[in-house]
C-alpha cells in the first residue's frame, strides 16, 4: 500500500513538473484576482483589513477548484485509470498519492504565497501565522473533498460545473473555520479553537475522501 501511494505521488509530481505552465495557473489566478480586489472595492488599508482574510480564503478555494477538475481527467483520457482500477493494490492509496501531489502543486504554493497577498490587502500582522497554518490545513481539505467530486465527474466532457455544485456545499465549513481562525487572531481572541476544528476536518477527510474517491472511480468505470 505504501508503494502505491509513493509511486503515484512521484508520478503526478513529475507530470506536474513537465506541465509547469498548467500547474502554475491556480497560483497565477490566486495572485492576479486577489490583486484586483483593491481596485474594485477600495484602496484604503482600513477597509481592506476588514475583509482581507475572507478574500484570501475565497480566492484559495476558487484557485483550488480551478485545478481539481483535471485531477483524474488525464488518466481517464489516456487509459491509465483503467490500469489503476484493475491493479491488485488497494485503490485508495494511489488515489491518496494523487491527492497529495495535487496539494503539493496547488495548495502548498497558495499557502506560501498568502503572506504576500496579506501585505497587499493590508492584513494585520496578528493574522499572518494563523492564515498560513489554516491555509496549510484547509487547502488539504479542499484537495481531498474536490477529489471526490472529480472522481464522480471524470467521465463527463463538461463536468466542471457539476463538480462545483457537488463540492461547494462541502467546501463551506472549511471556508468558515479557516477565515474564522484568521479573524479570531486579528480580533485578539484565541484562534486555536477554529484551527482545531479545521484539523479535525482534515483528519476525517484523509480517512474518508480517498475511499469515497476510489468508489466514485469504480462507479465511473462501470458506467
Amino acid at each position: 500500500m505504501a508503494s502505491g501511494f509513493s509511486d503515484y505521488l512521484r508520478r503526478d509530481l513529475l507530470l506536474a513538473y513537465r506541465r509547469r505552465g498548467e500547474a502554475a495557473s491556480p497560483l497565477v489566478f490566486f495572485i492576479m484576482v486577489s490583486t484586483l480586489i483593491p481596485l474594485g472595492i477600495s484602496p484604503e488599508s482600513a477597509r481592506l483589513a476588514e475583509i482581507a482574510s475572507g478574500i484570501i480564503w475565497v480566492m484559495a478555494l476558487l484557485a483550488t477548484l480551478l485545478s481539481t477538475d483535471g485531477l483524474f481527467a488525464s488518466d481517464y483520457q489516456d487509459g491509465s485509470l483503467e490500469q489503476l482500477l484493475i491493479s491488485p493494490q488497494m485503490l485508495a492509496m494511489p488515489v491518496l498519492g494523487k491527492i497529495t501531489a495535487h496539494w503539493m502543486v496547488t495548495g502548498l504554493p497558495l499557502t506560501l504565497a498568502s503572506p504576500l497577498l496579506g501585505v497587499m490587502l493590508s492584513l494585520p500582522e496578528e493574522g499572518y501565522v494563523p492564515m498560513v497554518v489554516s491555509l496549510a490545513l484547509g487547502t488539504g481539505c479542499l484537495s481531498l473533498i474536490g477529489a471526490v467530486g472529480a472522481a464522480l465527474t471524470v467521465s463527463l466532457r463538461k463536468g466542471g460545473l457539476l463538480l462545483s455544485l457537488l463540492v461547494m456545499p462541502l467546501y463551506m465549513p472549511v471556508i468558515i473555520f479557516g477565515s474564522a481562525t484568521v479573524q479570531s487572531a486579528i480580533d485578539g481572541f484565541a484562534w486555536s479553537g477554529p484551527l482545531a476544528i479545521l484539523g479535525a476536518m482534515l483528519a476525517a477527510a484523509i480517512a474518508l475522501c480517498p475511499l469515497a474517491a476510489a468508489g466514485g472511480l469504480r462507479l465511473t468505470s462501470i458506467n
